[in-house]
């Protein structure tokens, strides 16, 4: 080689192979694209209409969908029981600040407000003391 001191000494190589870091970071940039769009918060539900601003905030929201079956899911396709809520809660809101503590309720329309008490109660016993009602907006025909 053209920089070795020695004549003929062929001793360890000092360069680092990055086509292997290339593979993998494209192959994870690739996953990390087609699995983005997938991601969204809560279920879909049948929301109530009413004229309100949107959700402000720039932390990601927690929020708890309520369908029409009475099932309570937390964030996307996370499905629980009432009681577990309050205890999962309470952890997840032990490592956000202050002001990133709220959490939004959607709940289906034909839901009855039993349940959305019910839910609301299990909230409050997590510890969350600020509660946001998530609806759509009115369309005008």
């Amino acid at each position: 080689m053209g920089f070795s001191g020695g004549g003929g000494d062929d001793g360890p190589v000092a360069h680092i192979n990055v086509t292997p870091l290339v593979d993998v970071m494209l192959v994870l940039l690739v996953i990390f694209m087609v699995t983005a769009p997938m991601l969204q918060q809560g279920v879909d539900v049948n929301l109530p209409k009413a004229t309100t601003a949107p959700l402000q905030g720039s932390a990601e929201q927690l929020v708890i969908s309520v369908n029409k079956d009475g099932e309570v899911f937390l964030g996307s396709g996370n499905k629980m029981d009432v009681p577990e809520l309050a205890k999962k809660l309470a952890a997840i809101l032990q490592s956000r600040p202050a002001d990133q503590q709220k959490v939004y309720i959607k709940a289906d329309t034909e839901l009855q407000y039993g349940k959305i008490m019910e839910v609301m109660g299990a909230l409050h016993k997590g510890g969350v003391t600020q509660i946001g009602l998530v609806s759509s907006p009115i369309t005008e025909r």
